[in-house]
C-alpha cells in the first residue's frame, strides 16, 4: 500500500509540471497553428466576420505567385549564408577562447554576446546606418581608400540586396552558438589534449579528431536552430532594412505573410504562406537530422 502510495504521489508530482506546460504549449502553439490552417480554406479580409470559403484556391494562388518563390529562395538564400557563416565563426572564436589560453576570455566573451541581448530593431536600424549611402560608416570606411567620395547605395541593388542582409544577421548570431559551443569544449577532458600533444598531434588535426566529434551534438542543435529561426523570424530584419525590397526582390516568406495579411488585407492568404512555412520548417528539419545524424562520440 505504501508503495503504491508513493507511485500515485511521484506520477502527481510530475503531472504537476507536465500538464500546465502541455496546455500552455496547445493554447499558444497548436491552437494558432489549427486556426491558421483553417483559415487558410478561406477568402477573409480579417476585418469583418465574412469569410467564404474556397478550398485550396489559396494554396493554387500561391505556388502561381512569382513573388513566393523568390521568398522561399531568399529563405533558404539566408539560412545556407547564415549557417555557414555562424558555425564557422563561432566555432572558431569558440576555440580560440579555450584552447588557446588567453588571459581576456571573459571579455571578448561579453563582447561578441553583446549582439544577442539588443533588440532585432535596433540591429536593423544599426545597419541601416551602417549602409547608409550619405552617412555610412561602410562608404565612409571605403572613401579612405579613394580620391573621391564613395556613396554607394548598398541596399539599392535588385539583384545582390538580399547578401547585404547577411553580415547583420551572422553578426547578430555568433556570440549565442559560440557560448554553446564553448560550454561543450570545456567539458572535453584535458587528457585526451595531453594525450594528442604527446603524440605530436597538430592544432589542426587536435580539432578535427578530438573537438569536433565531441560537440558534434551542439553543432547539430546550434544548426537546426539557425534554420528554424531563419525560417520563421528572417521576415524581422527584412522588413526594418528593405521593407522586401527593390521591387520585392528581398522578400522572404514572412515579410511577405505580413504584407499580405496586414497591408493588404488578403488574410486567408497570408494564412495559407504560413502554413507554407510550417511545412518547409518541419521538412527541412526531419531532412538535416538524418544528414546530420552520426553515431555520437561519448567522453571517459
Amino acid at each position: 500500500m505504501k508503495k503504491k502510495t508513493i507511485q500515485w504521489n511521484r506520477i502527481i508530482f510530475i503531472a504537476s509540471f507536465i500538464i500546465p506546460t502541455f496546455l500552455f504549449f496547445c493554447l499558444f502553439t497548436v491552437y494558432p497553428v489549427v486556426q491558421a490552417l483553417e483559415k487558410s480554406f478561406y477568402k477573409w479580409s480579417g476585418m469583418s466576420n465574412k469569410m467564404s470559403y474556397i478550398g485550396f484556391d489559396n494554396f493554387k494562388d500561391m505556388f502561381q505567385d512569382p513573388i513566393i518563390w523568390t521568398s522561399i529562395g531568399n529563405d533558404y538564400f539566408l539560412v545556407i549564408g547564415k549557417v555557414i557563416g555562424i558555425m564557422i565563426l563561432a566555432t572558431f572564436f569558440a576555440v580560440a577562447l579555450t584552447r588557446f589560453g588567453l588571459k581576456s576570455a571573459g571579455f571578448f566573451r561579453a563582447i561578441f554576446f553583446i549582439p544577442n541581448v539588443i533588440s532585432v530593431v535596433v540591429i536593423g536600424v544599426l545597419w541601416n546606418f551602417i549602409y547608409n549611402t550619405k552617412i555610412g560608416f561602410l562608404n565612409a570606411f571605403l572613401s579612405l581608400f579613394t580620391n573621391k567620395t564613395v556613396d554607394i547605395n548598398w541596399l539599392g541593388f535588385e539583384k545582390h540586396t538580399i547578401w547585404m542582409l547577411l553580415p547583420p544577421t551572422i553578426w547578430a548570431g555568433i556570440g549565442f552558438y559560440m557560448i554553446l559551443l564553448i560550454a561543450a569544449i570545456v567539458n572535453i577532458p584535458a587528457s585526451l589534449y595531453e594525450s594528442a600533444n604527446i603524440d605530436g598531434a597538430s592544432q589542426w588535426r587536435q580539432f578535427r579528431s578530438i573537438t569536433l566529434p565531441l560537440i558534434w551534438e551542439q553543432i547539430q542543435v546550434s544548426i537546426l536552430s539557425i534554420v528554424i529561426t531563419t525560417l520563421n523570424g528572417s521576415f524581422v530584419i527584412v522588413t526594418i532594412m528593405t521593407v522586401g525590397g527593390p521591387d520585392n526582390t528581398t522578400q522572404v516568406m514572412g515579410s511577405y505573410l505580413y504584407q499580405m495579411a496586414f497591408r493588404q488585407y488578403h488574410f486567408g492568404y497570408g494564412a495559407a504562406i504560413g502554413v507554407l512555412i510550417l511545412i518547409l520548417a518541419l521538412l527541412t528539419t526531419v531532412v538535416l537530422q538524418r544528414i546530420m545524424k552520426r553515431e555520437v562520440v561519448e567522453m571517459s
